[in-house]
């Protein structure tokens, strides 16, 4: 840039010289004409001096941002560069009026080399300027052949009305002969409106003005100093990017022996940021506005309502748009809704509690308070955490009906960390129905319990009395109730459904006295209750009034807030799918219960696993141990020992029939024998640890074993009793063992008993048939039962039926219904092969070709975003395909697809 000195006289010697002196006398300060110095670790960033160049372009350029970021010395590391005369004028304090102000601006003009017309009468009066001046100085300059640039930094030192309109004429009447570029902290009194509109204004503000990580890192490399990329993104989150913050901060952690720890965990209230803002923003502020500030550092954000209620007066509101509009760190989240800069809200913390010690809790007593009558339950509980006012706490948590969110997993996780340090002193219903949501969600039944029974007594009417009248007052519909569904939970992890029944009804009485907004606010509380009546009705063996509890949630609209219960109830129907037989239905509904908890996020249930469970089962008879082994090993530590006594009677299941499977006859009967905590039997439970020992004792020979074992168990035992038309078969009693069979009308009743029931009595015909030497009935038995099978894949009961078996698979016919998914090969010498391991399922539908695209990619281990990124679509398109591809190859997760696609030689 040219800079000239200020001339005595005109070119000529003729005519009057600049002046020497402002209208009050004192010389012109020169440095007010200089370009600002920057500093050796300036760091340009090409993305903003690009954009600055669009000034040469429109009349009007506004960079405008916070103290600190970065304006000044972006503009006038652009004007150095540039490579043509700039006028640099830095505005002076406020106060001053427009014959100080223009008398400044025609002494820039001079000093930049601009030509101002030698007769034109400079101001002699501070405080006022003649009409005369703007209009001369606006003919100058629309004549000029280049545009005059005029940069005035710190315009929003310039408050006079009559100077932002004497400037707007001068721009307008100008025309191309002038490019007026303002660097302010708040919006100039000019009309930018029109400018925007007519594409005469360039903006740049404090969000494009803040430093991307990519240039933190450099402006940290330019101090000498090294921090990981993780550490950058965090300084940059904690900073806002605002180059004030970063720089203060790199040249203080240049003085610390360990600068990667300091810049991670430095005290905002404690450095040289805070000595800043505390300076440029806190201090230039009045009294009243110091104040507010200070007390709304305790708040996330803030409105002027809420603001008032902190600071016990009626002003908040011009306050706080002031102080957005000059860019003092309180940002806007529109509708009146403002927060304060992150490390600007650090720094007010600690000063409020230097400047008033135990102010703190109070605000946020009043806060919580406050958000509560306006319906904000997570800023009302935060608050109310904050103040240690926890029976406030806890009530607000009951009294809206949201105790079901500590179960949900939306919010399980936070909730669960902000009661955790609920004092154990705090003591109100409330707080004990908190408390054990917590133990029961953590299946601690028995601290769960006492909880309980505290806040019954305290909600019972000799309990309210001694509370207070205060108490008598308050409603009790969501307290009584939110105790009603933990009852039932804690009935349904003691394995009781008449407790289960009770507490469930008293929850239905009790639903006519909580305000109908609140219900319908929760969907997830009536979902909450079903799932846990329904899994205490399914472990009692009632299983049609189980299944009409579960389905009633699994199909209910209940939103995301009722995800949990839905995956839940899923979950427990896979399981009765399981028990009838139907392999293909309760895979669908495993898979569909385990993809919905995974989206759902991290967090525990009380059926935590069971559709994972159900899976592994499955996997077992189809004889996919591996697979079977690896669902277990995924669902060890949450239902290793799991209270839900279904859940615990799922994992017997699934594990002991894998230790059958494997030929560990000791550990799959310690598996299935078991004791599982409860307050009755469940008959299915009770049926297939039966199942397991006869199976023992069956492939041992000991058939009277196997028979008394089976006898323990009711007759409506469908699998028992097939099991137990084959231990008569084996014992010699082939006529009983058909009457047996034929006493269950597994065909007259197909809605009942599935494949995996129906197959293993057909094999049982079919054996009983071989033994009688009827060949033609052994035969289309066998058939029947391959044809039943290969729509499940199911493998179990033909290598579970004996060597008899070969026989007849090794007959042609046979051969191409067990070819390509039960066998490989024909048997050799009249001897069963050893079946050889399943091959993966089936494809359902075939893959498309980005479908294929994506899986291959999959295997390339390659993550979602990469996917994206190398096929050209957005990462939703791509988690689209891998659903897709997930469902077509029966599988949940992504090594499991690319182990199933290598498998059917996809990839």
């Amino acid at each position: 840039m040219v800079v000239s000195t200020v001339a005595a006289l005109d070119e000529n010697g003729t005519g009057p010289a600049p002046a020497h002196a402002d209208p009050l006398g004192d010389p012109f300060l020169r440095t007010r004409f200089a370009l600002p110095t920057r500093p050796a670790t300036f760091l340009r960033r090409d993305r903003l001096t690009e954009h600055l160049d669009e000034a040469l372009l429109t009349p009007l350029t506004m960079v405008n941002g916070a103290a600190g970021a970065g304006k000044t010395l972006l503009v006038a590391d652009w004007a150095a560069g540039l490579g043509q005369p700039v006028t640099w004028l830095t505005t002076d304090t406020t106060g001053q009026g427009p014959g100080m102000f223009w008398a400044y601006l025609l002494q820039a003009l001079d000093a930049s080399g601009v030509p101002v017309p030698r007769d034109l009468r400079r101001p002699a009066d501070a405080n006022w300027v003649d009409h005369e001046l703007p209009a001369r100085l606006a003919a100058e300059l629309s004549g000029r052949d280049r545009p005059a640039i005029l940069v005035l930094d710190e315009y929003d030192r310039v408050t006079a009305p009559e100077i932002a309109e004497q400037l707007e004429f001068v721009l307008h009447h100008a025309g191309p002969g002038l490019r007026l570029i303002l660097v302010t902290r708040t919006e100039p009194l000019l009309p930018l409106h029109r400018y925007r509109a007519a594409g005469g204004l360039t903006e740049i503000r404090d969000a494009e003005l803040a430093f991307t990580p990519e240039e933190a890192s450099a402006l940290l490399a330019a101090h000498g100093l090294r921090l990981p990329a993780a550490g950058v993104r965090a300084l940059v989150d904690r900073t806002r990017g605002w180059a004030a913050g970063l720089r203060l901060c790199a040249l203080a952690a240049r003085e610390t022996p360990d600068p990667e720890t300091y810049l991670k965990e430095f005290e905002a209230g404690q450095s040289t940021v805070a000595d800043y803002l505390l300076a440029e923003v806190l201090k230039r502020r009045t009294a009243d506005t110091q104040d507010l500030l200070l007390r709304v550092s305790v708040l996330e954000r803030f409105c002027p309502e809420l603001a008032n209620a902190l600071t016990e007066r009626t002003d908040a509101e011009p306050i706080l748009a002031g102080l957005h509009r000059e860019n003092a760190f309180v940002e806007s989240l529109g509708h009146s809704w403002y927060r304060l800069h992150p490390l600007f809200g650090e720094i007010l913390r600690a000063h409020l509690g230097v400047r008033s010690p135990g102010l703190e809790p109070e605000l946020h007593r009043r806060a919580a308070r406050w958000l509560r009558r306006s319906g904000s339950l997570p800023e009302t509980l935060a608050h109310g955490a904050a103040a240690g006012d926890w029976e406030f706490t806890a009530g607000a948590l009951v009294d809206d009906l949201a105790i079901g969110h500590l179960f949900t997993g939306l919010r399980t996780d936070d909730l669960t960390e902000l009661f955790s340090r609920m004092e154990p002193e705090a003591a109100s219903p409330a707080t004990d129905l908190v408390r054990a949501a917590h133990d029961l969600s953590h299946h601690d039944l028995d601290r769960g319990l006492v909880h309980l029974r505290h806040a019954r007594q305290g909600l019972a009417p000799e309990g309210l009395a001694r509370e207070g009248p205060s108490r008598n007052g308050s409603a009790l519909g969501p307290a009584r109730l939110s105790c009603a569904l933990l009852e039932t939970l804690a009935a349904r992890l003691a394995g009781s459904p008449e407790d289960a029944e009770t507490a469930a009804a008293a929850a239905e009485e009790l639903w006519q006295t909580v305000p109908a907004h609140l219900l319908e606010r929760h969907p997830e509380l009536s979902a909450l209750l079903l799932t846990h009546l329904g899994s205490a009705l399914l472990w009692a063996g009632r299983l049609e009034d189980a299944r009409a509890a579960l389905s009633t949630v699994a199909g209910s609209p209940g939103g995301a807030s009722a995800g949990l219960p839905q995956q839940e109830s899923l979950a427990h129907l896979a399981l009765m799918d399981y028990l009838d037989g139907w392999l293909g239905r309760a895979e669908s509904k495993a898979l569909a219960a385990t993809n919905g908890t995974e989206r759902a996020g991290p967090h525990r249930s009380s059926g935590s696993g069971l559709g994972q469970l159900v899976l592994a089962a499955v996997a077992v008879d189809r004889d996919e141990l591996d697979r079977a082994q690896a669902l277990l090993d995924e669902t060890a530590d949450a239902v290793r020992t799991p209270r839900d006594p279904v859940t615990a009677a799922g994992r017997s299941i699934a594990a002991a029939g894998l230790l059958l499977a494997r030929g560990r006859a000791g550990a799959a009967l310690a598996t299935a024998s078991a004791a599982v905590p409860a307050a009755v039997v469940s008959p299915w439970a009770e049926g297939h640890a039966a199942l397991v020992a006869a199976a023992v004792h069956l492939a041992a020979g000991r058939t009277e074993s196997a028979a008394e074992a089976l006898r323990r168990v009711p007759d409506d035992q469908t699998a028992c009793a097939v099991l137990a038309a084959r231990v008569r078969l084996a014992a010699g009693h082939r006529g009983e063992a058909i009457g047996m069979l034929d006493r269950l009308d597994l065909e007259g009743r197909p809605g009942r008993a599935g494949p995996a029931l129906t197959v293993r009595a057909t094999l049982v015909r079919a054996q009983a048939a071989e033994e009688a030497g009827d060949l033609v009935t052994v035969r289309g038995l066998v058939a029947q039962a391959l044809a039943e099978a290969r729509r499940e894949r199911l493998r179990r009961p033909f290598l579970d039926a004996g060597p008899w078996i070969g026989r007849p698979l090794a007959e042609a016919p046979l051969q191409a219904l067990a070819a390509g998914w039960l066998q490989d090969g024909p048997t050799r010498g009249g001897e069963p092969s050893r079946l050889p391991s399943l091959p993966p399922a089936l494809v359902v539908e075939e893959l498309s070709g980005r479908e294929l695209d994506v899986l291959r990619r999959l295997a390339e281990m390659m993550s979602t975003e990469e996917i994206a990124a190398d096929l050209y679509v957005s990462v939703n398109t791509v988690k689209t395909h891998l659903k897709s591809v997930y469902r077509k190859l029966a599988v949940n997760r992504r090594n499991e697809a690319v182990r199933r696609a290598r498998e059917l030689r996809l990839l």
